[in-house]
């Protein structure tokens, strides 16, 4: 695919994106496929296209790249795919045109690492578009609000992982601190500039809401007050021992709650052998109100080191899903869980990747899987699962190469549904480079 470097070719886009109606009610609309490339689909029914060019992908799987009226996807261009970021060094943000075909740089950003990109997600509008950038002359962190339609933009005080389903609040943890916990999903600033280890469950770290009206970012509670105040509780013998972290924030899909993961990590000044292995490594699901009350442990740590990961909020934001061990045998099963941590019960056998809900809270999840997960045929390929939990069945849409990086520079389909339930958004690796591809299930979903 072409990229959008002519002058008369961003004029047009321009244009386009002028002429769009930016409300979120017409989630009906029907982008044009034949204008995008067609990828081949493992399922009679499911068509595939790639809609995005070189070096691009979508968030995540707990966010849709999809624009609320459904004729926009964001998407992040990086410089380099065969290095690590370097500070300072700038990716692009771009906006693809569902309906007139073609794609447009909308900004630059520096705030990103290799698994989200700089976290470049829809408002409440298409008029707005939200993502990370940072300040190179105080390597400060911040979120920015863009609207693509006029190219107008305004810093905010805080920084961005999740915007509220009212587009009024932005959700974060501690972006710069955020590779202490886990490369890919933060800022990436020199060392010299990143805060001071969390030594323990500190009182100067936590979860942060930034007030997009006034741009003013408060944080609602602290690493310290969760370890305290979770029920049940988290508390250990040693916690000075430990590197505490957040890790992740996601609102509930009605904005009445949100959760984070917190992670604590051996010391390496205390015990080198223990941080080491993947067992120094302990984490927990905290959900609480939007003011940081009434803060409950979905997950707990000793439920969590038996095996699982990705957890995401369920389309009544009552419950929770995860791949979780909860069986003891090889393998992970897709449970959910209450908020609260109750009423935790498997749904799918296998689970694999990155799963979420569909949007109408109907029976069906989409999801994906590692490479070398025992779904995955470990030939550099990732199956995009169609789950049917209400009659235990799966169809495989497609096999999309992601290669078998691991790390920082692996490469995660991260699929995740449109606003209407019909189409879904995926990332992967074709022709040597990451690319953002659609899957319409428009055909192989029944009519609820």
């Amino acid at each position: 695919m072409r990229s959008s470097s002519s002058a008369l070719f961003a004029l047009a886009a321009f244009l386009a994106l002028r002429g769009a109606d930016a409300t979120a009610s017409e989630t009906t609309l029907t982008p044009s496929w034949d204008k995008f490339p067609a990828h081949p689909a493992a399922v009679a029914g499911a068509r595939i296209v790639q809609v995005s060019s070189a070096r691009t992908i979508q968030r995540f799987f707990d966010t849709s790249p999809f624009s609320p009226s459904g004729r926009y996807l964001a998407v992040f261009r990086f410089p380099r795919e065969d290095r690590s970021p370097q500070p300072g060094e700038a990716g692009e943000v771009v906006v693809v045109d569902l309906v007139a075909g073609g794609e447009r740089v909308v900004a630059t950003s520096r705030g990103y690492e290799m698994q989200l990109g700089a976290n470049v997600q829809w408002g409440a509008t298409d008029a707005e578009l939200y993502f990370n950038d940072v300040d190179p002359a105080t390597w400060a962190a911040f979120a920015v609000q863009l609207n693509p339609l006029t190219g107008v933009s305004r810093r905010l005080g805080g920084t961005v992982f999740t915007v509220s389903p009212d587009g009024k609040q932005l959700a974060s943890y501690n972006l710069i601190a955020s590779p202490r916990a886990q490369v890919g999903y933060g800022v990436v600033v020199p060392e010299s500039a990143r805060p001071p280890r969390n030594i323990g469950p500190v009182a100067t770290d936590g979860v942060e809401i930034t007030d997009v009206a006034s741009g003013v970012s408060r944080r609602i509670v602290t690493l310290r007050e969760i370890y305290e105040k979770t029920v049940p509780s988290i508390a250990i013998p040693n916690p000075e021992d430990f590197e505490y972290y957040c890790f992740q924030v996601k609102w509930n899909p009605q904005g009445t709650r949100l959760l984070t993961t917190v992670q604590w990590t051996a010391r390496k000044d205390r015990n080198p052998l223990r941080a080491a292995l993947p067992v120094g490594r302990l984490r927990a699901v905290i959900t609480m109100r939007p003011d940081g009350s009434d803060l409950r442990t979905a997950v707990t740590p000793a439920q969590w080191a038996k095996g699982g990961h990705h957890i995401n909020w369920m389309a009544d934001g009552e419950r929770l899903s995860m791949n979780l061990d909860v069986d003891g045998k090889p393998g992970l099963e897709l449970i959910t869980v209450r908020a609260d941590g109750t009423d935790l019960k498997v749904v799918f056998t296998p689970g694999s990747g990155h799963p979420s809900q569909h949007p109408a809270g109907r029976p069906f999840f989409i999801t994906d899987a590692y490479p070398d997960e025992p779904v995955a045929a470990r030939d550099g390929t990732s199956p995009l699962r169609l789950l049917d939990t209400a009659n235990g069945t799966e169809r495989t849409l497609v096999n999309i190469f992601v290669s078998m990086k691991a790390g920082e520079f692996r490469v995660d389909p991260h699929p995740a549904w449109d606003r209407s339930g019909r189409f879904v958004a995926f990332n992967g690796f074709v022709n040597d480079t990451r690319g953002v591809f659609v899957a319409d299930l428009s055909a192989l979903l029944p009519k609820p």
